[in-house]
């Protein structure tokens, strides 16, 4: 086995490294840098395990494992989920060796780990609707995205023919984001993507700390990363998405009703205090959504619609003003029980559409979020902006109620909700 780092390279087999453990019980003395990324019982294994809670730099612990993988090594890695088995896409000797170590006979395709949703268009050019929002809202994190592949264009079809075979069989595909520092490290200095599985033979539970990994297939790979027990400690989830919606192969980490709800379409309604125009705008669009779809108000997220509105300079919790409550009564609609909230990168990320008060509302969110450009408009398609009603008389509110209902009213056939299920 090699150990080093920076420039300095020691190249031993175990056996001699046991005899010189032997021989001084104080390595440490000639490698105080490098030792400490080593557990001392891995001189009885055949795979190294680098700790990274005893690791003076954790980058070193990054480098070694990238070093292994474009060797064509196995490397153990710790995710937010569980234990997985890594090796590099462009290896088919290691994506072979981790075949026959971890895959289970009829579970499906090795997963594909990228390191963005970005990289995750180079192999799935064309991802359906509802992929998109769970990868916008869901990576990096605990869900695989599973996609039929049939795309010439696909730079699966660049991949070494075994590993292809391993991760799109019958063109389908899985892909992952994972969200833990180490591998996602690991994936940015890499020319390509890692295919991974758990850390365990089939049939064996997934391993949620390194000596679990160890127990189960330490002989078996060549490097593990002991970074501790995994945050979620579960597999991720699995959602197989088409152009219909989707289904889930397996359950884990997050739940049936949370992907449904982070499927759902989400539109954004914003003004500045979110006390009387977004609330009001919000309460209008549910109205003329539900209508349109043939449902009540509060069936609405139970077809995969949600109506939210927000502040770009909002103080949470403020209830909406006396005014709007009475201007949105009067329409049959129920304002009281609103509470302000800001605008976050949360709720910009996960909105397909956010529709703005006014020009300058929009600038001030595109400014924020550069990538929230192409889904965020301002309400009255350009032709104005709605004015703040606050602190005038009941009849203004009533105006910009009408006002912002008008504009509503263009839009109803551009926001994109009409195949929510």
């Amino acid at each position: 086995m090699t150990i080093g780092t920076g420039k300095l390279r020691i190249n031993y087999s175990s056996r001699e490294c046991t005899a010189n453990a032997q021989e001084d019980s104080k390595p440490e003395r000639y490698f105080p840098r490098i030792w400490p990324l080593y557990r001392k019982r891995f001189l009885l294994m055949a795979s190294i395990v680098l700790d990274v809670t005893t690791a003076e730099d954790p980058r070193d612990v990054v480098h070694r494992a990238v070093q292994a993988l474009v060797e064509g090594r196995l490397v153990v890695f710790p995710t937010e989920t569980v234990y997985v088995v890594a090796a590099s896409a462009f290896d088919e000797r290691a994506v072979e060796r981790l075949s026959q170590i971890c895959r289970e006979p009829g579970s499906g395709p090795l997963t594909l780990a990228v390191k963005s949703t970005d990289e995750a268009f180079d192999y799935v050019p064309r991802i359906p609707r509802v992929g998109l929002r769970l990868a916008r809202r869901c990576w990096p994190g605990p869900v695989t995205l599973q996609l039929d592949d049939a795309q010439n264009d696909s730079l699966i079809q660049r991949l070494p023919t075994r590993v292809k075979e391993a991760v799109a069989p019958a063109g389908v595909i899985r892909l992952r984001v994972p969200a833990h520092q180490l591998i996602a490290s690991a994936l940015r200095l890499l020319a390509g993507p890692l295919v991974i599985a758990g850390a365990h033979r089939p049939g064996e539970p997934d391993s949620v700390t390194a000596q679990e990994a160890m127990q189960r297939i330490g002989k078996e790979v060549d490097v593990v990363i002991d970074a501790g027990r995994c945050k979620l400690a579960q597999p991720s989830t699995i959602a197989y998405v088409d152009h219909q919606g989707f289904e889930l192969p397996r359950i884990g980490a997050i739940s049936e009703t949370n992907l449904k709800r982070l499927a759902s379409w989400i539109a954004v309604v914003v003004c500045t205090g979110n006390t009387c125009r977004s609330p009001m705008a919000e309460a209008l669009l549910r109205k003329r959504i539900s209508a349109k779809v043939g449902c009540t108000l509060d069936e609405l997220e139970e077809r995969g619609i949600m109506v939210m509105s927000a502040g770009v300079a909002a103080t949470p919790g403020v209830r909406p003003s006396p005014e709007a409550v009475a201007a949105m009564k009067q329409r049959g609609l129920d304002l009281s029980m609103h509470e302000s909230q800001p605008l976050t990168d949360r709720l910009v990320r996960f909105a397909d559409i956010i529709l703005t008060m006014t020009h300058g509302h929009r600038d001030a969110i595109v400014a924020s979020f550069p990538d929230a450009a192409a889904r965020t408009h301002i309400i009255s398609k350009n032709r104005g902006d709605v004015s703040d009603p606050i602190g005038g008389p009941p009849d203004l509110y009533h105006r910009c109620a009408d006002q912002i209902d008008g504009y509503l009213d263009a839009w109803m056939d551009d926001l994109g909700f009409e195949d929510e299920k």
